[in-house]
């Protein structure tokens, strides 16, 4: 397969299949493609697999493009303003990614759903307490909410993020979620009441504008009635 990401903030993704070859995608994630492409709906590993995706955020079934009889070309476009990055999975590289967050891949790799090892994370991460592994053996496209800005965190080497800030990480990584320290800051200091730690060793995807940041600037200009 061969892949180009076009666009600054509106961006999308265009591939291009040799015969034979298929991608998975999310229902709706299609924006075009040539009269070529096949596709199949599918519940890509069962029953079990697919109630892991529904808790993680996705559609239950994923739609499969076949390239038949020859070259084909699929794009698949960003369904907010910001990014797309374009990961290599394979064995012992795995990928954590925000809820949402998964496009499109190659049929060689597998979305599961990912569970926080902490309570904690999970009643305040602000993404819920379920997110995506992506696994297997292949290229995947994922959206980023605004810029990407990565770091490489060597092993007991953290950061701490904003809630919400954090679009993916390896599976390498760990994290946990801590409560803003002191009172007053807590209450008055406008950032919120919990903080994101990661901790390496690994590569952190963070995002300069997460959706729910946005929306919560939006909600005042909004009619209350």
């Amino acid at each position: 397969m061969k892949y180009n990401i076009v666009g600054n903030t509106l961006p999308a993704v265009i591939c291009e299949l040799e015969g034979g070859e298929s991608v998975i995608t999310e229902k709706g994630s299609m924006s075009w493609m040539s009269p070529n492409m096949k596709m199949e709906t599918t519940s890509n590993g069962g029953f079990g697999k697919a109630l892991g995706r529904m808790f993680a955020g996705e559609a239950i079934f994923q739609n499969k493009y076949t390239a038949v009889g020859g070259i084909g070309q699929i794009a698949f476009a960003s369904s907010f303003p910001g990014s797309i990055r374009a990961i290599k999975i394979e064995p012992g590289h795995e990928l954590i990614v925000q809820k949402s967050g998964f496009l499109a891949a190659e049929s060689g790799v597998e979305l599961s759903v990912h569970f926080r090892k902490k309570l904690g994370a999970g009643l305040f991460g602000g993404e819920g307490f379920i997110m995506q592994r992506l696994s297997g053996n292949g290229i995947a496209f994922i959206e980023i909410d605004g810029h990407a800005c990565e770091y490489e965190l060597a092993a007991g080497q953290s950061i701490i993020v904003d809630t919400g800030y954090l679009a993916a990480m390896d599976a390498t990584c760990s994290m946990d979620i801590v409560s803003v320290p002191g009172a007053k800051n807590a209450l008055f200091g406008g950032e919120g009441l919990f903080n994101t730690i990661v901790k390496g060793p690994g590569k952190v995807i963070l995002q300069t504008m997460p959706i729910n940041a946005v929306a919560d600037s939006l909600r005042r200009f909004f009619p209350t009635s």
